[in-house]
């Protein structure tokens, strides 16, 4: 039995989910509106502030897609609710960022300054010169994103040096030793 696939959903107040056909799933919420195709085999079932996610049959397809739909939706309404974060440091001598408008513009030891742009509903922030904040309501996009800003100057082992998420510990390793006459 899939343990999470079991657990029920709940709505918190503020959050509208609107299940269409084929499994269509609107959710709306202070944050934004979500919507998303999920597997049409799938189950969804509404009752009032709660949702049950169940499988047709205990195939192995079933059984695999009912915790991924589970998980899918529960995302949806944490995220359309809450949102999501994620958090990311730069590290070296003359790396920064700053936010211009709607674009983040980083120094990170190019002869240029890298510029991304904020896409969608992600929202970038810059509390300090070496933090960079990125939120939304979808998980998948705001991971991506971050991912792509990681890209730019990932942290390198010797120094570490370069942009890493706020928990992420780099492994260091040890420099070129002098020779021995």
């Amino acid at each position: 039995m899939s343990r999470i696939g079991n657990m029920p959903i709940t709505v918190p107040s503020g959050v509208t989910v609107t299940v269409g056909a084929n499994n269509e799933v609107t959710v709306k919420g202070p944050k934004g509106e979500l919507k998303q195709n999920l597997p049409a085999d799938i189950i969804i079932e509404q009752n009032g502030e709660t949702i049950d996610v169940k499988r047709p049959s205990e195939s192995k397809q079933h059984k695999s897609l009912h915790g991924l739909t589970r998980t899918l939706l529960n995302n949806m309404i944490v995220g359309t609710s809450e949102g999501f974060k994620k958090e990311l440091q730069i590290n070296g001598v003359g790396y920064r960022a700053a936010k211009q408008g709607n674009k983040l513009v980083m120094n990170l030891g190019y002869s240029h300054q890298v510029e991304m742009e904020e896409t969608g509903n992600i929202t970038i922030e810059v509390p300090q010169p070496n933090t960079i904040i990125i939120s939304g309501p979808d998980k998948q996009k705001v991971g991506q994103f971050a991912a792509e800003v990681r890209e730019k100057r990932p942290p390198e082992p010797y120094k570490g040096k370069g942009i890493k998420y706020i928990d992420e510990r780099i492994i260091r390793k040890e420099g070129k030793t002098g020779s021995k006459k």
